[in-house]
């Protein structure tokens, strides 16, 4: 079998890219990468909308992280910007959960983030939005709101490593496969949801989806 054969025997894959907007940058104190900050979480992290999500029990501060998410349409590596483009399907918004204290714990003792980042019902995703290249990936707006409150608000514009790019980088190191997802990265202003809150993550251009926090 070669690598382009079966495709459709492989789960999608959650790309995720860390620190990729200046402001939650600097809200992290960290320093703005060089490279694309790559992590990876399981189809079981991915929650449709309308669905609730379970507070983990394995830490404290959860916090939300809205970020504009593309799929893969097709089956290779981008070597240019223009390949790049062409692998995308569709584009939805989605939530990157992160337990901040079990992440902050890992960091202190260099472990990686799994635990923090990668836990069941992790990855709420919208629902997607075809894309057939007329839409402006980089004009993108969007907003995270909790129980009624704006939290963050962001335009892809902003970003540090621009979505085709990020395809670029990703496919030097792996094949992308129909159905994988890239989370592109969460602008400043995340902050801590609990059990009972309502979050709704919304674009004029994505749509409007929201999911509720139980214990």
């Amino acid at each position: 079998m070669n690598q382009h054969e079966n495709q459709s025997a492989f789960s999608p894959r959650v790309f995720c890219i860390g620190r990729n907007y200046v402001g939650h940058v600097s809200e992290l104190k960290s320093a703005i990468p060089e490279k694309p900050v790559v992590f990876i979480k399981p189809a079981s992290c991915l929650v449709p909308p309308g669905r609730a999500i379970r507070f983990p029990g394995h830490g404290q501060d959860l916090q939300h992280e809205v970020e504009v998410v593309i799929r893969i349409g097709k089956a290779g590596k981008a070597m240019s910007c223009e390949e790049a483009f062409s692998m995308i399907d569709g584009v939805t918004l989605g939530l990157d959960l992160t337990l901040r204290d079990v992440q902050t714990g890992l960091k202190q003792k260099g472990l990686p983030w799994e635990m923090a980042k990668a836990f069941d019902q992790s990855a709420p995703i919208g629902e997607f939005l075809p894309y057939n290249g007329s839409l402006d990936l980089t004009g993108i707006q969007f907003c995270c709101m909790v129980n009624g409150s704006v939290r963050q608000r962001g335009i892809t514009g902003d970003m540090i490593f621009s979505i085709d790019k990020l395809i670029v980088e990703l496919s030097a190191v792996w094949l992308l496969r129909p159905g994988d997802m890239i989370y592109t990265g969460t602008p400043s202003g995340v902050g801590p949801l609990r059990a009972g809150d309502r979050i709704v993550i919304e674009s004029d251009q994505l749509g409007y989806f929201a999911w509720n926090v139980i214990a």
